[in-house]
């Protein structure tokens, strides 16, 4: 039998090759989902409401905000202690309620310092209130949510 003693092959130097280029192209796949997936998120609206209760009363009042130009409408809903949604009347006619007891602000857009007022059942002093912006760009989002 004949030995070389030096029986090199290329084996080492393709290995290096491949693990490179194996390197390179899973950073490429995962680039492209990191920058792929940061396109598609929403900014947050700023725009903000006040409430307030006095008895069976819910006054919920319109502030604006720097985004104030993009709000289409806005509605609330309000909760009893147990999570039910209370049943509301609207008072005067800068608010409406529909069947699912929404109230919406009538004028839409709202101007800043629009004022909305319901009558939600008892007024225990415990009613969650719920208010959600809806935008021109066709997004929605929770400008208000606490207990009164």
């Amino acid at each position: 039998m004949n030995y070389h003693e030096n029986e090199e092959a290329v084996s080492p130097v393709i290995g290096v090759i491949l693990m490179v280029a194996i390197t390179v192209i899973l950073a490429a796949v995962i680039a492209v989902f990191v920058f792929g997936m940061a396109g598609g998120v929403q900014s947050t609206k700023v725009v903000t409401v006040t409430a307030k209760q006095i008895g069976a009363n819910v006054t919920v009042t319109y502030q604006g905000g720097p985004d104030h130009n993009s709000v289409n409408s806005i509605e609330f809903t309000i909760y009893k202690p147990d999570g039910t949604v209370a049943d509301l009347t609207a008072i005067g006619t800068s608010v409406t309620v529909d069947a699912n007891e929404v109230a919406t602000f009538a004028a839409t857009p709202p101007a800043v310092g629009a004022v909305a007022s319901v009558q939600a059942g008892a007024g225990s002093g415990q009613e969650r209130v719920v208010v959600t912006a809806a935008f021109t760009d066709g997004t929605s989002q929770v400008i208000y949510d606490n207990q009164l």
